[in-house]
């Protein structure tokens, strides 16, 4: 764990170092926030990140949603995983899905990234199987515009779980 002093006292190539995987396969989101420096609470870091991803080009917002991989889909059976999702995943029983749930999740994947062209995202730590699943099938129903804000909002709930997890105070 970090204090914010010792975000605070970090180079933009330090910064980036400790923070590159907070958005999934996208170190310009930690580049971006870097820019908001000093700030003045753990908060402050997480704000900065989700204002790099709100005041970023619809196409590097896209890019930063497709980046994400499925729920319980084959990166994760591969074991290619970045390690926060893997964890994270882990941690919601996703690493351990009867032959019949892997098959669902499977099946809303494709459907999903069909209506939508890009990945289900959500924050799955605390959340059990369940909870995702039922989720899963409710933002189905969604439009397409509706649908990519929920993605980015879900997007800056997993910037705070990982930032929290990884700098210190409030």
């Amino acid at each position: 764990m970090y204090t914010i002093e010792t975000v605070n006292g970090w180079d933009k190539q330090a910064f980036v170092a400790a923070f590159s995987d907070v958005a999934e396969h996208s170190p310009w989101v930690a580049e971006r926030a870097f820019a908001a420096r000093p700030f003045a609470s753990r908060d402050g870091v997480i704000a900065a990140f989700e204002a790099a991803m709100h005041m970023a080009a619809e196409q590097d917002q896209i890019a930063l949603v497709r980046a994400h991989p499925d729920l319980a889909g084959k990166a994760a059976l591969a074991g290619e995983l970045a390690e926060d999702s893997r964890r994270e995943q882990a941690g919601a029983g996703l690493d351990s899905l009867t032959q019949e749930e892997f098959d669902k999740f499977t099946a809303l994947n494709t459907r999903y990234k069909e209506k939508f062209g890009f990945p289900f995202i959500f924050a799955v730590k605390g959340a059990t199987k369940d909870q995702i699943l039922t989720a899963f099938e409710q933002r189905l129903e969604n439009d397409g515009g509706t649908e990519f804000e929920t993605a980015l909002k879900q997007i800056a709930r997993i910037f705070r779980f990982r930032l929290e997890d990884r700098i210190t105070g409030a």
